[in-house]
């Protein structure tokens, strides 16, 4: 049983935190995902405030996980599946700075990793065109609305869950298959 005091924290956006939160969730060695909003300058933000893009934050998701279980790195090899790194401010049809790709990075380690993992993919011509994920150290997280937290669970025929993230959900099941819950 691990305790509390060994899991960590990640804070990741990768356009909306619906398509994140719903990955995330699956993959052994999560404990926890808080949808919510960072890296703006507005205490408390709505989900409407933040939608217009005027406070700065950006949609992410903030994962408990178990380094001993899954670490950093394999969340990064998620992360940069399901969604579009090289894409600035936006998502698919998802536009603005509140969809950015960003690394919140809790401690210095992190932020190595990011950089370094980052740096391997570009020495790979991963994409056609540069990454231009953010990484900055974790401000202040607010969590979402309660409405937000586990949305595609609740809400899987919502036509944008349908669209935009079972697509999204089912590639990460197809690539990270061993690393699922019910894999185990």
């Amino acid at each position: 049983m691990t305790t509390e005091s060994a899991l960590s924290t990640a804070t990741l956006g990768g356009g909306c935190f619906w398509c994140l939160d719903a990955v995330y969730r699956e993959l052994r060695g999560v404990h926890a995902v808080v949808s919510g909003y960072a890296g703006g300058a507005r205490a408390n933000p709505t989900y409407e405030q933040v939608c217009t893009g005027v406070t700065g934050h950006a949609e992410v998701v903030q994962i408990t996980f178990d380094p001993a279980e899954i670490t950093f790195r394999d969340l990064l090899d998620v992360f940069f599946v399901i969604h579009d790194p090289t894409t600035l401010n936006r998502q698919g049809y998802d536009k603005g700075t509140q969809y950015r790709s960003v690394i919140f990075t809790h401690d210095d380690e992190q932020e190595q990793i990011a950089r370094a993992y980052i740096a391997e993919l570009e020495s790979q011509q991963m994409w056609p065109d540069p990454i231009v994920t953010e990484i900055s150290p974790v401000p202040a997280f607010y969590e979402a609305e309660a409405v937000h937290q586990d949305y595609f669970t609740n809400n899987p025929h919502q036509p944008y869950c349908m669209g935009v993230v079972a697509p999204k959900v089912a590639k990460a099941r197809k690539l990270f298959w061993e690393r699922l819950v019910k894999a185990s």
